[in-house]
């Protein structure tokens, strides 16, 4: 029987491929959301073992994970070198549907990060290169005095992406999928793999 909730069909290839599964929520939000779809909480773990958590704008997926990038000299990038594991939600509120992945974590390709960068407006390239980022800042104003600096430095030339900025990949080892239902009875789909070169095994969960 076909699952109107999830999406899931029987024997379509969804019911075995959680990627192309999330491809379809993800293309549903996009259409529905106000303000960036692609939004993820990211949880990763200090030296200390305490958790943190953020928002994150989850930029490329594939088979391989999902991708978003940063400053690797931020808290979330220090944590993940140091302990590459991570968890990120999306919840889209307009459907009432939430995605949650968790996984092993990589750092992209220098050609990913440099065609993400050089893909970014100019403004935001050089915000990358000025701040400093989770270090604290003495006032706002020595910010916006670095970036202007930055931009009369680089003027119309182009601007070199940092040492420092590049990106993540999860790479998941369980995606769950959860819609909202009547009387708290929601629908949670789970694809689970021991490692990335495994198939996908899917369990349905209680509410």
């Amino acid at each position: 029987m076909d699952d109107p909730v999830s999406g899931l069909k029987k024997g379509d290839q969804t019911e075995e491929n959680p990627i192309e599964l999330f491809d379809d929520w993800l293309s549903q939000a996009e259409k529905s959301e106000v303000n960036d779809p692609s939004a993820m909480s990211l949880a990763s773990v200090d030296s200390d073992g305490m958790p943190n958590v953020r928002m994150v704008l989850m930029r490329r997926y594939d088979e391989r994970g999902f991708c978003f990038f940063t400053n690797f000299e931020s808290q979330k990038g220090e944590e993940l070198l140091a302990n590459p594991k991570a968890s990120g939600m999306f919840h889209w509120k307009s459907l009432r549907k939430q995605v949650r992945i968790r996984g092993e974590v990589e750092v992209v390709s220098d050609e990913e990060a440099d065609e993400y960068f050089f893909s970014r407006p100019r403004g935001s390239q050089i915000a990358s290169t000025a701040s400093q980022q989770s270090r604290p800042l003495g006032c706002r104003d020595q910010m916006l005095e670095e970036v202007a600096e930055l931009s009369a430095k680089f003027g119309t030339g182009d601007i070199p992406r940092p040492e420092h900025w590049s990106g993540f990949r999860i790479k998941p080892l369980s995606i769950e999928f959860w819609s909202d239902g009547k009387f708290r009875l929601h629908d949670r789909i789970r694809f689970d793999r021991d490692s990335v070169e495994d198939a996908w095994e899917t369990v349905r969960l209680y509410p």
